[in-house]
């Protein structure tokens, strides 16, 4: 009877921490997404940022012309006159996730509008991740891990980054994808369930249409695989956790048409094939053995290993001719850089001219994750006991993603799963430790510490049912191990949570030291909280496209990008052909609807060096590059007059590299005094004759009587100057934007005809064959 009581106070209990957990996951969803509002309630709703712009036009195309004219879309208004084929070029998973959310809706009744949908998108995945999040950890180490990593992913400030409310770039579904896809591994190594399996291949195929940062998973995945076989770990279960990922998944990824063959044929995927190959051999050699004598065994290997050392050279020697056929070796440039830092700063200047490229300071990895760095080591302390299967692959995992992120800045948001679940292991295993001190150490409890000890520990219920659940697998899969391995295996699964529990009622620290530490632990969580908020709220917040400041006069509003978008589509023909630098491509040809040069996508280096060629050579030479490319305007950005410090002027060395790097004749030191960047009295003839120098300076003086530079923090070096091939035609109110019209040719023939004036007139027949051998294209 007493026996049935303490079974249903059990049942209640947990039954009870299920409601639990799912009201607190839903409070965490709703916090994930409500922190990321800041940037609609203290703004608009609007799109941030350079990218995203391109992604809500793609969007935009989709929901109007249907999935199949999106797949066959010709975009003729972006490299001109080359132009882009956009469902061959473009990762389709965010633009199909918002197309089908806005779809539905619409089949609702709902009246959302796509940009709507478009700026509402990341935050409604940063909730999912954040589940996504629980049920990883909770693999790992238990419920009360998973719900403390949930919480903290849901605030953590690398994340808030990518993916505030108006951020529709990839990354704003591509975590998700990831960390659930790392669940799904993790749940099919705990279960060998081939459900699982399934459902994980088709967590990575949405990740490979999302983001080109698959790359990581397919590669993170065969080094835990490898880990565990060189470990001794090897298990069935291991076994279809990954064969059915790399067969199926891969056939999936295939179909993207941006990835295609690549999923077979670069080498950023050739370690998931090694390993397969790897994992089988293992799984012969392990099938051999439970069947053979000794004696045949060692005659079966020796027979084995020498087939699979031919067979083995054979796949190496062909893998070596096909990437020794390739410049790069099989590797993408992105993927390079990361292998060698300093890779794209020699050869690939287009990367390393990308501030997201750059490796991080110290500074942003506080300003990222705050106080998750000092909570990381221990997280991986607390993995270590005991260690199994997915907490290792934890630990994997955030050394990692540690190493990446310290290569480009950018990769600080594969970081922040990993460093949030580090935490949450800390904090859980730490809040459980001081509690139980607590709870043992209280008046009238003491008595109960031996029922409770039993119940306290979450980690203990899970290693019971991973018992379980592996016994289960291994009746699904029909193995038949014998006695002896049976009873060694299980001993091996149940021996670390009886010492784990062991212990656990050992450690019992001072009651006085316990509540100071639960105290200092609720201090650094309200420390982070307020960063996290500050974070969402002032530095994440505001999109690129407006821009504010503070000042003794109050706020101001700087609103230039719109003003000169819209004068481009007011005042231009729809034919028009814009240039400008790469970086203001997807916002001219989104916002303005006119024909760009170069855009972000920055597929062609050779394009992109002529206009950073142009910018850098003097304005007669740049006029013919630009009417060789049809272009009537050029649009620069300019930052001195209000001190906005990411303007073209700070951006010009990079168009010189660029430019140099294929036309030779362009030289960074001519544009250097003593290596010194400059645009004062000291700055070189070149660097002061230059277009980009006479079309972000022109009229400057004017402006205070001084033209000094608040960004440079200097005075110019040519003040008064006149441009003959080029027109002033808008700037806008704040100066940050200026376009500028290219004079006809004729202006130019009209002045030699003046000066030839003295010369005796031609014929007519000397005219109309002058007429005849005249450039049509002039």
């Amino acid at each position: 009877m007493e026996g049935s009581e303490t079974s249903k106070g059990t049942t209640l209990r947990y039954a009870f921490g299920n409601v639990l957990s799912f009201f607190i996951l839903v409070l965490i969803g709703v916090l994930a997404f409500s922190i990321r509002l800041f940037s609609v309630i203290k703004y608009e709703s609007v799109i941030h940022e350079f990218d995203p712009y391109f992604n809500y036009r793609v969007t935009q195309f989709l929901t109007k012309n249907g999935i199949y004219d999106f797949w066959n879309w010709f975009d003729d208004r972006t490299w001109y006159p080359l132009g882009r084929v956009i469902g061959g070029t473009v990762y389709p998973g965010l633009t199909l996730t918002a197309g089908s959310i806005w779809w539905i809706v619409n089949s609702l009744n709902i009246p959302l509008s796509v940009e709507t949908v478009c700026v509402f998108t990341a935050p409604i995945f940063s909730a999912f991740a954040s589940w996504a999040t629980y049920l990883l950890t909770k693999e790992v180490k238990g419920a009360g891990a998973g719900l403390t990593a949930a919480v903290l992913l849901a605030m953590v400030p690398s994340y808030i980054s990518r993916s505030v409310a108006g951020s529709y770039d990839n990354e704003a579904v591509a975590i998700f994808a990831l960390i659930f896809t790392f669940y799904l591994y993790i749940k099919t190594l705990n279960t060998g369930s081939l459900f699982y399996a399934t459902l994980n291949a088709i967590a990575y195929f949405y990740m490979v249409c999302s983001w080109g940062g698959y790359t990581f998973i397919i590669n993170l995945i065969p080094m835990h695989v490898l880990l565990c076989i060189v470990t001794g770990r090897f298990s069935s279960r291991l076994y279809i956790a990954y064969c059915p990922l790399v067969v199926l998944g891969t056939l999936l990824a295939a179909l993207v048409p941006v990835v295609g063959f690549n999923a077979v044929m670069t080498s950023e995927h050739f370690a998931s094939f090694l390993v397969f190959i790897i994992i089988h051999v293992v799984a012969v050699v392990h099938y051999i053995k439970g069947i053979l004598s000794p004696k045949m065994f060692k005659v079966a290997v020796t027979f084995v290993i020498s087939i699979g050392l031919v067979v083995g050279f054979a796949v190496l020697a062909v893998l070596v001719a096909m990437v020794a056929s390739s410049p790069t070796k099989g590797w993408s440039g992105r993927s390079l850089s990361l292998l060698d830092p300093t890779y794209a700063s020699k050869y690939i200047p287009i990367i390393a001219s990308v501030s997201e490229h750059q490796p991080p300071t110290w500074p942003s990895y506080f300003m990222d994750i705050n106080v998750l760095a000092f909570l990381v080591p221990a997280g991986i302390v607390a993995c270590f006991s005991p260690l199994s299967d997915a907490s290792s692959f934890a630990v994997l995992y955030i050394v990692t993603s540690v190493y990446f992120s310290g290569v480009m800045v950018r990769l600080m948001l594969v970081l922040a799963p990993a460093a949030c679940i580090m935490s949450g292991i800390a904090l859980s295993g730490a809040f459980d430790v001081f509690t139980r001190s607590i709870k043992f150490q209280l008046p009238g409890v003491a008595g109960n510490s031996q029922t409770d000890a039993g119940d306290s520990s979450s980690d203990s219920v899970v290693a019971q049912k991973d018992v379980v659940k592996t016994e289960k697998s291994e009746d699904a899969v029909k193995e038949r191990p014998s006695k002896k391995n049976r009873k060694k295996e299980k001993e091996h699964v149940e021996k670390p949570s009886v010492k784990s529990q062991i212990k656990k009622r050992l450690l019992v620290l001072p009651l006085e030291a316990s509540v100071i530490a639960i105290l200092l632990l609720v201090l650094l969580g309200a420390f982070y909280v307020v960063h996290s908020v500050w974070a969402a709220a002032e530095a994440y917040s505001a999109p690129s496209i407006v821009l504010t400041s503070y000042s003794n006069d109050g706020l101001h509003v700087f609103d230039d990008f719109r003003e000169a978008y819209a004068w481009l589509s007011h005042n231009t023909e729809v034919d028009d052909k814009v240039a400008s630098w790469w970086d203001y491509g997807y916002q001219t040809t989104a916002m303005a609807n006119r024909t760009v040069i170069v855009d972000n996508n920055t597929w062609n280096n050779t394009h992109i060096a002529t206009v950073g060629t142009a910018m850098s050579s003097p304005e007669k030479a740049a006029w013919e590059i630009f009417d060789s490319l049809d272009v009537k305007y050029v649009l620069v950005v300019f930052g001195g007059l209000v001190g906005y410090p990411s303007d073209d002027i700070n951006k010009f060395l990079w168009m010189v590299r660029i430019g140099g790097g294929v036309f030779p004749h362009i030289k960074e030191p001519d544009y250097l005094r003593d290596g010194q960047y400059r645009i004062d009295s000291e700055a070189t003839p070149t660097m002061l004759n230059c277009l980009m120098y006479k079309l972000s300076y022109y009229r400057f003086v004017e402006t205070d009587g001084k033209a000094f530079d608040r960004v440079r923090r200097t005075e110019i070096g040519k003040k008064y100057f006149k441009l003959t091939h080029f027109e002033e035609v808008f700037t806008t109110h704040h100066w940050m934007v200026r376009i500028y019209k290219l004079k006809p040719p004729k202006n130019r023939i009209r002045g030699k005809a003046k000066k030839s004036k003295s010369k005796a007139s031609s014929t007519s027949s000397k005219k109309r064959s002058g007429s005849k051998n005249k450039n049509p294209w002039h």
